[in-house]
Order: structure tokens, then C-alpha cells, then sequence
């Protein structure tokens, strides 16, 4: 049984118009590339962590047949949100609309933890932090939306330190949609949480195109890892978890 994860899918089985092939040739045929490359990897018995911007959908209807997708592949799903994911509702309208279509390898990764594969899965979104990256918004609105990001953080964290108890020889790892580290900047309230949960590890998506990057960099105490799909020739990642000393966090 194995952890892997990949982030920003960016699926649109039932619109071709929305289809990310426009951005490239590494993202020909991305969605043929994906099921191969899981398939020869994932088994059912396996857990594959989605960080966000899963769907181009606007609704969770919209959605369905990505979501019937992702269902058909092998192995458990933890879905995070991202900047994209415009169909995301309320955990239990979500969850009920995973229920209703017999989504059963679809939970999610939302002000909540879990633990799974020998690790605890802990993780929000974040957002960006840089004020040029968003025009239109005010210093005051982003702070807004970092600090609730915060909040987010907090109860997935508070979570995963009750599962802590329950299992001491586990990591606790992080995954974010936005790096909370990039480019020399720092989301400080989103990276002081995880020092402070412990975490040694975390992985992140929204970055596209940067494919001549070092999969992993350190800042502040944790390793960052690159996950996005287009990063990771659409093949998820294995996270290994077994055998590392995890009381010193290595």
C-alpha cells in the first residue's frame, strides 16, 4: 500500500473547449496520459492525494463525468481545493453528490486530516501572497483571504495532532495548491502553522511550465515538493513513508 500525489488535473472530459492541450505539447492528450501513467503505477489499494484545480467544471453536474474519471481509476482519492475549482460547495453537499453517484474512492482534504498509508494527510489551498499576482484586489482583501486561509490550515493541523496521538510513528504531511514558499517569498502565518505542527514536508501544485526546477527545495525547516501534473509528465508521485525516522523528521 502507497502514498502518492499530483495536483492540477485540470480535467474536462464533457468540454473539449476547456481542454488544456492549448497550453503546450506536454499537455497533448493529458487526459490519456493520466490514465496510463496511474494505472501503471496506482493499485486499489493505494491513496492518491489531488491538491487542486481538479476540474474546469463550474458545477459539480458539470462535473460528474470528471469525477466518474477519476472514480475509475485505481486506489482512494483525497480531493483538496484550488483556484479553479469553482464547483466546490460545502463538504456535506459534496460528499452527498460522491454518495448519490457511487463515487467511492472520493473524499476530500478540507479543514480536515486523515491518516492513511502510514502518514497523516493534513492541507488547505493557501493563496497567493504577492499583490502583483492579483490585480483588482486590495492589500486588504488579500490579507482576508490568507488569514482565512490560516483558519483553514489551523483545523486541518489541529486535526492531524489528535491523530498524532494515535499514531506517534507517523509524519504529518502537508499539501497546499499554492506553494506557501516561492520565488523568495514566504505566506509566514501559512509556514509558521506547519513548523509549528512539525511538518518536514510538503507538497504543492499551481506552478505551470517551470520544468526545468529542481523537484524539491528547502526553506524554513520543510521540503517543498513539486507536484503538478504537467511537472510530473502527468505520472503521480510516490511519496515513500515507511523506514524514515520520523521523530527527528527525516
Amino acid at each position: 500500500m502507497s502514498l502518492y500525489v499530483i495536483a492540477d488535473l485540470h480535467l474536462s472530459t464533457a468540454n473539449e473547449a476547456k481542454s488544456m492541450e492549448v497550453f503546450g505539447r506536454r499537455w497533448s492528450d493529458y487526459v490519456q496520459k493520466i490514465k496510463t501513467r496511474w494505472n501503471a503505477l496506482v493499485t486499489p489499494q493505494d491513496t492518491v492525494v489531488i491538491p487542486g484545480d481538479i476540474t474546469w467544471a463550474m458545477t459539480l453536474e458539470q462535473a460528474r463525468s470528471d469525477f466518474a474519471f477519476l472514480d475509475s481509476l485505481p486506489g482512494q482519492k483525497l480531493l483538496g481545493k484550488g483556484n479553479h475549482d469553482f464547483w466546490w460547495l460545502s463538504a456535506s453537499k459534496m460528499q452527498r453528490f460522491f454518495s448519490e453517484n457511487s463515487f467511492n474512492t472520493l473524499s476530500l482534504l478540507y479543514n480536515n486530516a486523515c491518516y492513511t498509508q502510514g502518514a497523516i494527510i493534513a492541507g488547505t489551498r493557501g493563496w497567493f501572497w504577492e499583490e502583483d499576482a492579483q490585480p483588482g484586489r486590495s492589500r486588504e482583501e488579500i490579507k482576508k483571504l490568507l488569514n482565512r486561509e490560516s483558519v483553514r490550515l489551523q483545523l486541518s493541523l489541529s486535526q492531524a495532532a489528535e491523530l498524532k496521538l494515535l499514531h506517534p510513528e507517523a509524519p504529518v504531511l502537508a499539501f497546499l495548491h499554492f506553494p506557501p514558499v516561492w520565488n523568495g517569498e514566504i505566506a509566514h502565518p501559512l509556514v509558521s502553522q506547519l513548523q509549528e505542527a512539525g511538518v518536514k514536508d510538503c507538497y504543492f501544485g499551481h506552478i505551470h511550465g517551470n520544468y526545468l526546477l529542481p523537484a524539491t527545495f528547502s526553506a524554513c525547516g520543510i521540503t517543498f515538493h513539486m507536484a503538478a501534473a504537467d511537472y510530473l509528465q502527468f505520472t503521480p508521485l510516490y511519496i515513500p513513508v515507511s523506514g524514515r525516522n520520523f521523530q527527528n523528521g527525516t
